[in-house]
Order: C-alpha cells, then structure tokens, then sequence
C-alpha cells in the first residue's frame, strides 16, 4: 500500500505528458504544407517530421515482398512481371512524403495494369480482384497523404477517377469484382473526407493566429499614437503655456517697467528670443508626436551653424563659455550635423544646471581622416553658488547623447574630471555609408 501511495501523484504528470505529445501531434497533423515539402515538416520535434518517412519505409517493406508472393503463389504471375508490378504497386509510397499526387498517377496507373494483369491470370475466381489486399492498404495510405496536402478539387477528382475504374473493372468482369470495387472507393472517401476536414482546421487555425498577430501589432501601434497624442497634449497644455508666459512676460517688461536700464532690457530681450526659439523647437516635437513623424521631418532642423547662438546664450546665462568651431568642416550629412548641434546644446544645458558660472570650452572640429571631433569640457562650478536643479538630474541627457552618437555609427566618453569639472567628447563620421 506504501509503494502504491508513494506512486499515485506521479501518475497525473505521465497523463498530462502523454496529452500534450498527442495535442502536439495534432497540432503537426492539421498544420498545412507547402508542395515539395514533406508531411509534418513543420512539426516541432524532429521524431514527429521523421515519422511519415518511417511510415512510409514500413508501408513499403511490408507490401512489397507480400505482394509479389501473393500474386506468384496465388494468382500465378510470372515472376518478373510480378515483382515489377508489386514494387509498381508499393515503392512510390516514399515519393508520396512529399509529392503524393505525383505518387498516386504511379499507383493509380500500376493498380489498374495490375487489375487487368490477373483478369488472364490463372485461379483468379474466388480471390479479391481487381484490387487485392494489399492494393487496398497501400491506396488508403496514399489516400491519407493526399488528403494533407492536395486541394479538396484534387482530391475530388482522385476519388471519381478511382470510382470510375472500379465501375470500368464491373463492367469487364461482373462476377470477379465481388464488392472490393465499391469496398475501396467507399473507404478512400472516407479517408479523403477526414484528411481534408482536419487540413482545412488546420489552416483555419492557421489564419486565426495570423489574423490575431496582426490585431496585436494593430493594437500596440494605436496605442503607441494614443501615448504620443497624450504625450503632446501635455507638452502643449503645461509647458507650451508656461514657455508662452515668459514670451509675453519679457517683451512686456520694457513697457512695465518704463525705468528699466538697457542691460536689463537686453537681457529680458534675449530671454523673449529665447523663449520663442523653445517655443519653435516644441511646436516641431509636437507634429512629430502627432503625425507618426512623418511631417516634422519637412521643417528645417538646426546643424553647427547655430552653434555660435547656443554659446552666446550660454554665456548670457552667466556662464562663461568660448567656442572654437573650424571652418572647413564642408557638407555634413543631416544627421551628423543635428546629433552635432544636439550633444553641445545637452552639454551646455548640463553645466547651465548643475555647474553654473564654470569655465565652459566647447570645440568642433575635423580630423582629416572623415570625422567630427566635438568637445565640451567645464570647470568646476562657482564658489557660493548652487546649482538651479540640485538632485533633480535623472541622466535622460546623457542617454540622449550616447543615443544620438549611435545612431549615427560613432562614439561617445563622458565622466567626471579630477578638478571637479566635467567632460563630453564626441566622434561622429562626416560621410555616410551611402556617399
């Protein structure tokens, strides 16, 4: 009793085994094939896609050596002509693995010479005929492979061409035929019928998955637009309003404040200008957002040639920063230019933040051997002064950079200098693959 508690869970696990093998072989079973290609060939387990060849391997060294004694023993065939006739008969079935249709115009043809071969041979009267056992099992098994892999019209006219011979033979010999005849043209239906009701289950099956693979990829790409719908709605109700504010703000200003000096006018100038190249540069952020980016491509993307207002407002941002851009930088491909203009605006913004008032050098220059060498380095901050969003870096910027110089095949090295100071080095490629 003991042994026999100790065995029962694991009986469960065997059973659930044993289903999911027989699920799986379904699943190869109904799964349709292309032509040329083998029953089962894209079944999961290579025992599964092996099995029709073994099958068929059996089928044939079983048939054939019956056959030919049955047809020299018992219906008096010649010998040769018995062993053509039976490997006729039997060997196509390895062909009908992959190409049962071609297989069956062998058989079919090989059948009905040999129904009319034992039609003169001798003791034929009380033996099957015109289709002996052996016919009968080979052809249901051929009838199987068809039904897996051919069209319900091919398998149509297979069946009335194998009606229409047996009704030929009853014709020619009505008191030899018996009822094989009618026996095989019934049981190839049948086997025909259910082949192609579990092939067409499969396909439909098949479709299904396609069909509910491409509802998902529907259904994650709509909701990728209603984020970046949602993502610019906020952009545009909580920053834009905000970026317009301090527009209106800083124009106003000289107005407001009639005794304001020129310095101050100045500087609440280059904020306004400012403000609104932000504004400009977030309208195009929300077109991206909008139209799956297609039309924020077509407006004008800034490049190097703005590099020298970037450190100017740098510098008005009480910064003090020096640019060294060379000048014979030539054409650049767009991307270059605009990750170009992207890392040293990221940069300078980084020491606006978290550095303000270090010593900020930033150089763009060329190596003569197709590549763009960009450098930003800064000192430490200012003494008695904070950063303006102490603990608040979330390192997206840096991310930005490493994503940018990847995108366009170069390289990137940022990190901490020994004086307290910090360091972006870029290498981007001036010439594309392309050109």
């Amino acid at each position: 009793m003991t042994e026999k508690k100790r065995r029962l869970p694991h009986m469960p696990q065997v059973g659930l085994r044993a289903q999911e093998q027989v699920r799986s072989f379904g699943v190869a079973l109904a799964t349709p094939t292309g032509p040329g290609e083998a029953l089962l060939g894209r079944a999961a387990s290579p025992w599964v896609r092996l099995l029709p060849y073994g099958v068929a391997l059996a089928l044939v060294a079983t048939l054939l050596p019956v056959t030919i004694t049955v047809f020299v023993n018992d219906y008096q065939v010649n010998g040769a002509l018995a062993g053509a006739l039976a490997t006729a008969q039997t060997a196509p079935l390895l062909l009908a693995v992959t190409r049962p249709l071609q297989a069956w115009w062998v058989i079919f043809a090989a059948d009905v010479f040999g129904g009319f071969v034992l039609l003169g041979a001798d003791s034929v009267d009380g033996r099957p005929w015109p289709w002996t056992a052996m016919v009968v099992v080979g052809y249901l098994a051929l009838m199987l492979a068809l039904g897996l892999r051919e069209s319900r019209r091919a398998l149509l006219g297979v069946w009335l061409v194998t009606g229409a011979a047996g009704a030929v033979f009853e014709i020619v010999s009505p008191h030899r035929a018996g009822g094989i005849t009618v026996l095989l043209f019934v049981l190839s239906g049948v086997v025909l019928l259910l082949t192609s009701t579990l092939r067409g289950r499969g396909e439909a099956e098949r479709r299904l998955v396609e069909q509910e693979t491409i509802s998902e990829a529907e259904r994650a790409r709509r909701t990728l637009l209603e984020e970046r719908t949602r993502i610019a709605r906020e952009l545009h109700d909580v920053v834009a309003h905000h970026m317009s504010v301090i527009t209106v703000q800083a124009d106003s200003a000289p107005y407001r404040i009639p005794e304001l000096p020129d310095a101050a006018r100045e500087e609440f100038a280059s904020i306004a200008s400012g403000a609104r190249e932000s504004l400009a540069e977030m309208r195009r952020l929300l077109v991206v957002l909008r139209s799956d980016g297609t039309e924020g491509e077509r407006a004008p993307q800034p490049g190097l040639d703005r590099v020298q207002q970037l450190v100017e407002a740098t510098v008005r941002a009480g910064v003090p920063a020096e640019l060294s851009l060379a000048a014979d930088l030539g054409e650049l491909p767009p991307a270059v230019d605009l990750s170009a203009y992207r890392i040293v605006q990221e940069a300078l913004a980084n020491v606006v933040r978290h550095a303000p008032g270090a010593t900020t050098r930033v150089s763009v220059r060329g190596d003569g051997e197709g590549w763009l060498n960009i450098l930003v380095v800064n000192g430490p901050a200012a003494e008695r002064t904070s950063p303006l969003e102490p603990g608040t870096g979330t390192g997206h910027g840096l991310v930005g950079m490493r994503e940018r110089v990847r995108l366009t095949g170069g390289s990137l090295d940022t990190g901490p200098l020994p004086d307290g100071g910090f360091r972006v080095a870029a290498r981007l490629p001036t010439r594309t693959t392309d050109s």
